[in-house]
C-alpha cells in the first residue's frame, strides 16, 4: 500500500466506481438488498473514494447533518488502514463544513474500529438490514 489516498468523488464522474465497491461489500457479500443500498441522499451526498494508485478500493459519504455512511472496503484491501484514512478524511471534512459532530451506524463488529477513531456508542443494538447495528457519534474539539 505505497500509494493509497483519498479524494472527493464527483457522485456522476465516479458513480461506476462508488456502485461497483458498494456492490461487491453490501449487496453481494452482506447481502444487503439493493433497494436499501440506493436511496435519495446519495445524489446529494459527498462522497469519498479510497484509492491505491488510480484504483478505488474503498468509499463512503457524508451527509449534511454530519452523518457518515456506506463506509465500504474491498475485501483484498481489509486491514491495511484503508477504512481509517477514508473515516479521517470525512471527518476532516465533516469538520471543515462546520460539522462538530458526525454520527453513524456502525455494524457492531466494526464498533471497536470506529471507538478508535473517537466515535463512542450511543444506542442499543438494533437490525439494519438484517444485521446488527449501533449508533455512534463523535465529537470534534
Amino acid at each position: 500500500m505505497n500509494d493509497l489516498h483519498v479524494r472527493i468523488a464527483d457522485w456522476h464522474k465516479d458513480y461506476e466506481e462508488l456502485r461497483r465497491i458498494r456492490e461487491a461489500v453490501f449487496v453481494a457479500e452482506q447481502a444487503v438488498p439493493p433497494e436499501l443500498e440506493w436511496d435519495a441522499e446519495d445524489s446529494d451526498a459527498v462522497h469519498f473514494l479510497a484509492c491505491e494508485g488510480d484504483y478505488p478500493i474503498g468509499t463512503a459519504r457524508l451527509l449534511a447533518d454530519g452523518q457518515i455512511g456506506r463506509v465500504s472496503v474491498l475485501k483484498d484491501w481489509r486491514g491495511l488502514k484503508v477504512g481509517e484514512a477514508l473515516l479521517q478524511a470525512v471527518i476532516a471534512e465533516a469538520e471543515k463544513r462546520g460539522l462538530s459532530q458526525q454520527m453513524l451506524s456502525a455494524q457492531v463488529q466494526a464498533t471497536p474500529f470506529y471507538e478508535k477513531l473517537g466515535f463512542t456508542v450511543v444506542s442499543d443494538e438494533y437490525l439494519e438490514a438484517g444485521i446488527p447495528h449501533v449508533d455512534m457519534v463523535r465529537s470534534s474539539g
